[in-house]
């Protein structure tokens, strides 16, 4: 790691991979990346029920991603903390570049157990 962390640190780094941890979260925050959305709206586009949605929505906004406002009967959802984003594209980006090591692998070395040269495509 490039930055030594504190104890105190740790725990907020922590915390924040857990909140990343449930894909529902993941999918909520993907919604969100085009611009503000209502409730209603979120749970219409993930096909889940509104206790469940609400439930993850409020872990979000107490973890500092999301922000909401109230306009009338209506509750808006946006992206507090855009950083999330490069967080998720760097564990994207290191996710296929293992799969491809792996995969150059597997091509390399066959059932016969001879090592056979062939090139992986990006």
């Amino acid at each position: 790691m490039a930055t030594r962390l504190t104890e105190t640190m740790t725990e907020v780094v922590a915390q924040r991979f857990r909140l990343l941890g449930e894909p529902m979260r993941l999918r909520i925050l993907q919604l969100l990346e085009d611009g503000e959305m209502p409730v209603n709206e979120i749970v219409e586009n993930l096909k889940s029920s509104q206790p469940n949605i609400s439930k993850h929505l409020q872990a979000l906004c107490q973890g500092g991603l999301i922000d909401r406002r109230r306009e009338g009967l209506n509750i808006f959802y946006s992206i507090a903390d855009p950083m999330v984003f490069k967080l998720c594209d760097l564990v994207c980006n290191s996710a296929t570049e293992q799969t491809r090591a792996r995969l150059a692998e597997m091509d390399a070395t066959p059932a016969t157990g001879r090592k056979v040269r062939r090139s992986v495509r990006s």
